[in-house]
């Protein structure tokens, strides 16, 4: 584990700073339990700092009797606490014990950096065959038979093998930590590497987080524009348009034909502005999730026949048939009439827009069901009811609509037709509204076309009640 920054920026050049940065306890002591079952020789492995890492030993007899002595006890302790602060200078240092046995002190190191230091023993070099004096004299009251069995029983080595062991373990441990050096280098620059990426992220989700609040404050100013100006302009245009028909009435006077021919085409194109005002009025109230619905129970066939009633001007003077078509069991509406009636009206009147001379559209309504899922996942289509709904098709075999376009009908301003040059009207709101207004009343829209083949709007609405 990496404790400070110094500690990171160590081994991301290469060094290890502390034994226990690169090598657990586990590992060190795992591999000291085997050398000890192999050869019954005690280790101890402390790291640079001074902490035991390792400690692996089996209390010896000959320890056990010397620790009831208080001379022994002492002498003991002085051993143990001698042989633990030593620091080897890069060469094994072995240091005798007063027993006759010995401790091997063996530097650990890595990349010329001392990491800490490997401890064996104690025990006999196997040349000792007797207890020293200093063994035999350590107290008054020590029983030298006594003394001399628990000596014979000590872990006995010859020191030119005892130095191959503990080169051994020592290679063994260094290697460890080569290994652990590896795998620490390898997590940190993944870290240092997840972290970079987390910060990069982090900037790219700010910027796209400040560009976000531009746009959307971009986007309420341009509805706070559209809406104040369709505002101010609904007032003078509703005048000039009562003026029109007051002239056309002949309040002023009698009007030549060339006058009135003149007047009709200002009150035509003046509705047709109101028309857009109004649409965008209302698209504008849409967005800002203002609009009102008052929903009551529609007959689709009354519903039909006055939209159709409405635009069968338009589709005489285009010459097509109009069509409309009501199943018997087709159940009422829940909705607003007058929004109900504008999303028919849009829908025809854009069929009959792009519908050939001599073509047909035909309005359809018949029984059907909203499906559950959709946007609330999986769990919703799985476990929820569908709804009964009522079908309002509006179908044309007119121009079509190009495929990659589709998914972009439904925005405010997008047109297919976009040229300069472009043949039909509009200022692409009516779709736009449509969609809302049916998202509006909790139904669906879908379209299907193709080019030169026509298009279909199927709108799915919901069913009212029996008793409603």
């Amino acid at each position: 584990m990496i404790h400070d920054d110094t500690n990171a920026a160590d081994i991301l050049m290469g060094d290890v700073v502390r034994l226990e940065d690169v090598l657990s306890r586990d590992s060190v002591t795992s591999v000291s339990k085997s050398f000890f079952a192999l050869f019954g020789l005690p280790v101890r492995v402390i790291s640079h700092e001074g902490d035991l890492l390792a400690d692996v030993h089996r209390d010896r007899p000959l320890c056990n009797y010397l620790n009831t002595l208080s001379n022994g006890e002492r002498a003991c302790a002085n051993t143990v606490g001698v042989v633990r602060d030593l620091e080897p200078d890069g060469q094994t240092i072995v240091h005798p014990c007063f027993t006759g046995a010995v401790y091997r002190i063996s530097p650990l190191a890595y990349q010329g950096r001392p990491i800490g230091r490997l401890i064996v023993g104690p025990y006999v070099p196997a040349e000792t065959q007797v207890p020293p004096t200093s063994l035999t004299s350590i107290d008054e009251a020590i029983d030298v038979p006594t003394v001399r069995g628990h000596f014979d029983r000590m872990p006995r080595v010859r020191e030119d093998i005892a130095e191959e062991l503990s080169a051994h373990l020592r290679g063994v441990l260094e290697l460890l930590v080569f290994s652990g050096h590896r795998a620490q280098l390898a997590s940190t620059m993944q870290v240092a590497s997840v972290r970079e990426n987390y910060r990069e992220l982090a900037e790219k989700n700010e910027a796209l987080k400040t560009s976000y609040d531009e746009l959307k404050q971009l986007d309420q100013l341009k509805s706070t524009f559209l809406a104040t100006v369709s505002h101010e302009l609904r007032t003078p245009l509703t005048s000039i348009i009562g003026y029109a028909e007051m002239l056309e009435s002949g309040a002023a006077g009698a009007l030549s034909d060339g006058q009135a021919e003149f007047l009709k085409t200002i009150r035509g194109k003046a509705d047709q502005l109101l028309g857009l005002i109004s649409s965008l009025l209302d698209l504008g109230h849409l967005e800002a999730k203002n609009l009102e619905l008052h929903s009551e129970a529609v007959d689709p066939r009354a519903l039909l026949s006055d939209v159709g009633s409405t635009v069968v001007p338009h589709a005489n003077r285009r010459n097509v048939v109009l069509d409309i078509e009501v199943a018997d069991d087709t159940p009422k509406i829940w909705g607003d009439p007058v929004r109900l009636r504008q999303i028919l009206l849009n829908l025809a009147d854009n069929a009959l827009k792009f519908s050939h001379e001599g073509g047909a559209v035909v309005l359809a309504a018949a029984p059907g069901e909203i499906e559950a899922g959709g946007p609330a996942g999986l769990g919703d289509a799985l476990f929820a009811a569908s709804r009964p709904a009522v079908v309002l098709t509006v179908r044309d075999a007119g121009i079509g609509i190009p495929e990659e376009n589709l998914a972009r009908i439904f925005d405010a301003f997008y047109q297919v037709d976009s040229g300069t040059t472009r043949a039909h009207g509009g200022a692409g709101l009516g779709l736009s509204i449509v969609k809302q207004l049916v998202d509006g009343h909790d139904g669906k829209i879908e379209v299907t076309s193709a080019r030169d083949e026509g298009t279909i709007f199927t709108v799915k609405l919901p069913a009212a009640n029996d008793d409603a």
